[in-house]
């Protein structure tokens, strides 16, 4: 039973050692039993297609001697399978208890008496089965690890009748056999569920712990630590950094450490922090991928300025007596890494910008004008409608200063006022209808998140939901 519900709630959610994580997991009792029911509809499906291994022994009849005998091809008919209970096991891992299940299996009987043959069919009751078992969960390797810790299975009781061939010989004799197959059958339960356990724990490790993301990055999320189980929930803690797949360099800062509260009327929550959404831009930084060229027919027809030497003679006089009638071009980049903020219900992000303005001549050559420095602040609200995230920016603060200038030194604050107008009239309009729109939530496995709530929080946004199919 654990084994599968090991390996179930793991599709719903997988360094350095001493390193604070930046995402946290945490399924919840309600979770867990929700896991519990899907599991057991799995489990049960399996059990209709289970077969046994073949019982061989003797039976003593008296003065005549012993018949010897063989139990072969045995297979589930029918299956009453009680949903079990099954419960965080605190600094351990997880406790299942399954009771009062009983099974009709059917198979072939053989026997051997001296130089006499016989064979049949016979159908086998097992009732009133219980098994306890613990599994321990832990971290090994940066994966999640299932170990069986504890195992017990006790059967109530065993029927079995013969037929065919001369059965009605056999069949006196069944009491005298009849413990020993039920002993055989208690003794394989837990040795299958061991065998189960190292088949999970063997695909635990294979699966990757790096996910490449788009073209250009790919997200590394191996465990951070070993599970913490308590008699409420267990949390998974990971890496959760963003790299250049192009290259991977770790970037000069580190996760805050944060705490994710445990919300016991959700089956899950998801805690990230800021240091996660850095590495996306750091990785971006990094790699020179955040460099901008702006020409003038990428101005929108309706600005009143426009990239050419003569246009802007109106906020810098003597650049079209240096330049007459030329277009002009610009660079913008980012100076330092855009870092996020995440503050109570709100989201921040610092743009530090370089702009370098060129001239473009008759032959296409570009002659440098100007450098100025841009820093920008923007804000934003994300939130949860329906099944799609949602959210909305704002400009909170933008700047320009001259840094260095070939034509002469001049005033900037015309031009931040303008280029401020342009964000807000221009890009923020746009930016906003797309955020409006929202991006859809994954759903793995076909699993459907349910009344799923998004706070932002100081240092980390968290995530919580509940499942249905």
């Amino acid at each position: 039973m654990l084994p599968y519900l090991v390996f179930l709630l793991l599709s719903l959610s997988t360094h350095t050692h001493g390193e604070n994580p930046a995402i946290k997991l945490i399924l919840t009792d309600k979770g867990l039993q929700y896991g519990k029911h899907m599991a057991a509809v799995v489990l049960t499906e399996k059990m209709k297609n289970m077969s046994f291994p073949d019982i061989s022994g003797g039976v003593s009849i008296g003065l005549l001697g012993t018949v010897d005998y063989v139990l072969s091809g045995m297979s589930v008919s029918q299956c009453d399978f009680p949903e079990p209970s099954v419960d965080f096991y605190e600094e351990v891992g997880l406790k299942a208890v399954v009771s009062d299940l009983n099974m009709r299996v059917n198979g072939r009987w053989n026997t051997n008496f001296g130089i006499i043959y016989d064979s049949g069919s016979f159908d086998l009751a097992v009732s009133k089965v219980g098994v306890t078992s613990v599994v321990r969960l832990a971290e090994n390797e940066e994966h999640l690890s299932i170990s069986s810790e504890t195992c017990s299975a006790e059967i109530g009781d065993v029927h079995i009748n013969f037929h065919g061939g001369a059965s009605f010989i056999f069949q006196p004799f069944v009491d005298s056999f009849k413990s020993r197959i039920k002993g055989e059958i208690q003794g394989k339960i837990c040795p299958a569920i061991q065998q189960q356990t190292e088949d999970l724990e063997r695909q635990l490790a294979a699966i990757a712990v790096s996910f490449q993301v788009g073209s250009d990055l790919v997200l590394d999320v191996p465990l951070s630590s070993s599970p913490l189980v308590d008699s409420a929930s267990l949390e998974l803690d990971f890496k959760g950094e963003f790299y250049s797949a192009k290259s991977h360099t770790d970037p000069p800062f580190q996760a805050d450490d944060f705490s994710l509260t445990c919300q016991d009327s959700y089956m899950l929550s998801l805690g990230m922090s800021e240091f996660t959404a850095n590495s996306v831009s750091y990785s971006y930084f990094s790699t020179g991928v955040l460099v901008a060229h702006i020409t003038d027919k990428m101005i929108p027809a309706v600005s009143p300025l426009r990239l050419n030497t003569s246009s802007f003679g109106k906020l810098i006089p003597q650049l079209p007596k240096l330049f007459p009638d030329l277009l002009m071009e610009l660079s913008v980049s980012a100076r330092k890494v855009p870092m996020f903020s995440f503050l109570p219900g709100e989201v921040q992000l610092g743009l530090p910008g370089m702009v370098t303005a060129f001239a473009v001549q008759n032959n296409a050559t570009l002659t440098p004008l100007f450098k100025l420095q841009a820093d920008s602040v923007f804000s934003g609200q994300v939130s949860i409608s329906g099944n799609k995230v949602r959210g909305s920016a704002a400009l909170s603060n933008f700047t320009l200063t001259l840094v260095s200038s070939e034509i002469g030194p001049f005033k900037a604050a015309f031009l931040e006022s303008l280029v401020m107008l342009g964000i807000k009239t221009g890009v923020l309009p746009k930016l906003n209808a797309k955020l409006g729109e929202g991006f859809f939530l994954p759903s793995p496995h076909h699993i459907q998140l349910v009344n799923a709530v998004l706070k932002v929080n100081k240092g980390f946004v968290a995530f919580s939901c509940n499942f249905d199919v």
